[in-house]
């Protein structure tokens, strides 16, 4: 075989494999965000600003309302004030509410506290209508597109970029559409090359 036959070979074999290069998805890198907790909304559940919070104070149906936990991390109650939920479990919370009620204003509280309406995700990048949504109990990465009006034109549709809220900050990770959302979750949509 001569020589230039054997370099166009290679030059055929390199262009042909850069080429198809920007077809194949990256490697799913998904160990920090399985870190942040289980893939699905359980009993470990954290609180966090936007989620809304069914408070029943056995008893006492004037303290008995939804609260929307704000900005700070707080909800606020009548007579007691501000409380501060971020961050832990709707059993901490419950646990906090009876303790501030115990202060003074109810002999023996019994307080439950549960997740009336889960935080918003977003869903950004090339979906048909990107923004910000209701998250829904068992959703995926798929489902999540789905509720944007399905892919864009040039969308990559085997995997997104999911940022979630992790112990020590943000946490980024590129995952499969079968990926488990969390509430409060930020879904990306990247452009495929070709």
């Amino acid at each position: 075989m001569n020589r230039r036959a054997l370099l166009t070979g290679m030059a055929t074999t390199v262009a042909t494999t850069v080429a198809l290069g920007g077809c194949l998805r990256p490697e799913y890198r998904t160990a920090l965000l399985d870190e942040t907790g289980t893939g699905s909304v359980g009993a470990a559940y954290s609180l966090a600003a936007g989620d809304k919070l069914r408070v029943i104070v056995f008893g006492q149906d004037n303290l008995s309302n939804i609260y929307a936990v704000d900005g700070a991390g707080r909800i606020a109650l009548p007579l007691i004030g501000p409380v501060k939920v971020a961050g832990g479990t709707t059993a901490q919370a419950a646990r906090a509410i009876e303790a501030r009620l115990r202060e003074g204003f109810v002999r023996e509280p019994h307080v439950t506290v549960e997740v009336d309406v889960y935080r918003p995700f977003f869903i950004l990048g090339e979906v048909t209508t990107s923004g910000q949504y209701p998250y829904v109990s068992g959703m995926t990465v798929e489902t999540a597109v789905a509720i944007a009006a399905g892919f864009g034109p040039r969308a990559a549709r085997d995997y997104a970029v999911l940022t979630r809220e992790g112990p020590t900050g943000l946490v980024s990770g590129i995952v499969p559409m079968t990926y488990p959302v969390r509430p409060g979750d930020t879904i990306v949509v990247k452009e495929r090359w070709f």
